[in-house]
């Protein structure tokens, strides 16, 4: 699906708009951020699966009535090694990994707003455009309807309250164009928040983005594609692994533990040497009684299991709904469009027909400038219909999960969650080049500010 028009070549397209967005937007660097501190958590728990090295140094000095203060420093290497733990650490990694997608999800699910919020920016932009054209436009009729005005009250064929009545129309016009001009530079202010940088030329797309048949049939891809859906069902399947955890941690324990020691100090005969040690070790620990601690937590663990299992049917109600009532939308936006076609073609045989008769004392001034008032509204209301319509278009696609820079064929890169996934997952020693690189990028940040 191309969002591309046959615009000129200084013309800013939907498409253009979105990739500024995508591009431009802090949230999405921050969930990024997010999502890399989710795949260090399934390093930490791999972690968990191998040995632990660490020295100690220690030094201390001891003092008796009896006997000569001495000293005694030790520096020892020891290593432990959790040999099985009745899977309690595999669940915890593949409870990490669970989490991780969920957050993949969440990330597409930012950029969908992220889209989303761009596109409604730029049909903003373009109906702001469309309504100040269509008020300077008005004015400039009600400027000639008054120049009439007052040439026919000049000759006697109208009185002075004809004039005044069309003053006061040119008047209320030539406000509703300010207003349309603050809105316009309020409308521009939104696309730049949204994009980074000023609208250029903004025209409506030439054609909207294909969907599928039915409404039923949408909702079969919501439920399939959905960010929020399947973002749900991974932290489901996640609480599912936190009860058998919670569980695991009712069962024994089998570690290994080795260890090397140089200490040097006083003998019984208070000369110092210096004595080397050494010791290899296991340990089989089992919780018996925790207070009620441990029960507690694999009930909690079932409660979050709950909670999970509904939060799941919820948000797939939600986006159900979502899809229902875009979908609707679109067909109320068409009908509208229609509707007020109808409108526009009676309203502008109206005005012209109600102007001809006013030429000849048919009409009153008051007649025509109602005539050309209700053809001003017809017109205004087609340009909301029209943004609607196009704006329920994207708004479906984010409710069936289908309003990401892939699906919509944007033709940039697009971020590789799996990139850092797969630099971390095993738990390296080092810090990855991405890591190094985002630290750089981090503290140039710091520095700007």
């Amino acid at each position: 699906m191309m969002l591309s028009a046959a615009l000129p070549a200084n013309a800013e397209t939907l498409a253009d708009t979105m990739v500024a967005a995508y591009r431009h937007s802090a949230l999405i660097e921050q969930n990024r951020a997010v999502l890399r501190a989710a795949d260090e958590d399934v390093a930490s728990a791999v972690a968990q699966l191998r040995p632990v090295v660490q020295w100690v140094l220690d030094h201390s000095i001891q003092h008796n009535e009896s006997r000569p203060t001495t000293r005694s420093t030790s520096l020892s290497l020891g290593a432990e090694l959790t040999l099985y733990d009745w899977g309690r650490s595999q669940l915890a990694i593949d409870s990490a990994k669970e989490q991780v997608l969920a957050t993949r999800q969440a990330l597409l699910g930012v950029e969908q707003d992220i889209l989303l919020a761009a596109a409604l920016a730029y049909f903003d932009v373009w109906e702001a455009k469309e309504q100040v054209a269509l008020q300077q436009n008005s004015v400039e009729v009600l400027s000639r309807e008054r120049q009439a005005a007052q040439d026919r009250f000049d000759v006697g064929e109208i009185t002075v309250t004809d004039v005044a009545l069309a003053d006061a129309q040119l008047a209320a016009t030539q406000a509703a164009l300010a207003a349309a001009q603050g809105q316009l530079e309020v409308a521009r202010e939104a696309y730049v928040a949204a994009t980074g940088r000023r609208p250029q030329s903004i025209n409506r797309p030439s054609s909207l983005p294909a969907l599928p048949g039915s409404v039923d049939a949408a909702r079969g891809i919501a439920q399939k594609t959905h960010p929020a859906i399947l973002q749900a069902q991974r932290q489901a399947a996640a609480a599912e692994l936190g009860v058998a955890a919670a569980a695991a941690e009712r069962r024994p324990s089998l570690s290994a533990n080795a260890g090397v020691g140089l200490t040097r100090g006083p003998d019984q005969l208070n000369n110092y040497d210096n004595r080397l040690g050494a010791s290899v070790g296991l340990e089989l620990s089992q919780t018996l009684y925790s207070g009620g601690r441990l029960p507690s937590a694999q009930r909690k663990s079932m409660a979050a299991r709950d909670q999970a299992r509904a939060a799941l049917l919820n948000t797939s109600r939600q986006v159900s709904q979502q899809v229902g009532e875009f979908w609707a939308n679109i067909g109320v936006a068409r009908a509208q469009i229609r509707a007020i076609d109808q409108q526009i073609s009676a309203a502008q045989q109206a005005y012209d027909g109600v102007r001809e008769e006013a030429l000849l004392g048919a009409r009153t001034t008051l007649d025509v400038l109602d005539a050309e008032q209700s053809l001003l509204e017809a017109r205004a209301d087609k340009i909301t219909a029209e943004v609607n319509l196009q704006l329920a278009h994207y708004q479906l696609l984010a409710a069936m999960g289908r309003l990401t820079v892939e699906h919509l064929n944007l033709g940039i890169p697009t971020y590789d969650p799996s990139q850092y996934y797969n630099a971390v997952r095993n738990a390296p020693n080092t810090t990855s080049k991405q890591g190094e690189s985002l630290d750089r990028v981090l503290r140039a940040i710091g520095k700007g500010n």
